[in-house]
This record gives C-alpha cells, structure tokens and sequence, in this order.
C-alpha cells in the first residue's frame, strides 16, 4: 500500500476549515495565554474568525464533555481542547490528568474528528508558563493539518 502523504509537508491551509475550541477556566491566566496564541495561530493560518466557536468550561474535567457537544453538532473540521493542570500534593493531579485526555481521545475516536490535545500537565506553574505560548500555536498547527489529513483520506 503507498503512503499517500509520505515526505510531503503538513498541509497547514486553513482556508474554508471551522474549528471548535474548549478552554477550561481552571488556572485562567494560563489557559487564556494559550487560547491567544491559538487564535493568533489559527488567524495565520488562514481561518476566518466567523468560522472559530470559541467555549469556555470550568476545568478540565469538563472539557470532554463541551467537546463531544461540538463534535456531535457536525459542523467542525477539528476540535481544540486547552487548559492547564499542575501538580498539587494529592492524586487529584493524575486524575484529571487522566481523566481528561481519556475523555479528548474518547470523543477524537468515536466521532472521528481530530481533536488537538492542549491540556498542559506540568509539575508547577513555571512549567506551564513556559509551554503555554508554543503549546497554543502548536494546537492550531495540529488541528488543521489534521483536518485536511482526515479530508484528503475520505
């Protein structure tokens, strides 16, 4: 079988793409420095404002949900999932940790829509600052080289 893609660049054209995005309140500042990265990105990347639903939820845990909503709605190409969730001193940590990328992947699979996972899991605050910013544009590359990867193999 011939790899249709193989040693071609990302197709990073977002003209025509609609993109749903989830961002958790929980850590705001955090989170809002990646949806402004994210949205600067997809702006690069030729999607038109009109076309980016932009969500906020509570927390990470919430995000899945807010996520199968969109994917249910069938008017997105991809999906991007945002938030931050630091280590505190209990095994909380690794169950949202868990438990929301579980619920990304989930909603990605059983929808068969590309969903950039950008949920920071990092040990401390200054972990995540330093991610925040690649992380945001690196979820807008992810979303819509994968969207126009999931239309070129319909």
């Amino acid at each position: 079988m011939q790899n249709a893609n193989q040693g071609r660049a990302a197709n990073l054209d977002g003209d025509g793409l609609a993109i749903g995005i989830v961002q958790a309140r929980f850590n705001a500042e955090l989170t809002a420095k990646l949806a402004e990265a994210c949205l600067a990105e997809l702006k690069t990347l030729g999607i038109e404002p009109k076309l980016i639903t932009h969500v906020t939820v509570p927390g990470a845990l919430e995000i899945p949900v807010a996520l199968k909503a969109m994917a249910d709605s069938e008017d997105y190409d991809a999906l991007i999932a945002l938030g931050c969730i630091i280590r505190g001193e209990t095994y909380h940590f690794e169950l949202v940790a868990n438990e929301s990328g579980a619920g990304v992947t989930r909603v990605s699979l059983d929808h068969q829509l590309p969903i950039a996972n950008a949920i920071l899991t990092v040990e401390n605050e200054a972990q995540a600052w330093a991610r925040a910013e690649d992380k945001g544009r690196d979820a807008a590359r992810v979303a819509v080289e994968m969207a126009n990867l999931m239309d070129e193999l319909e």
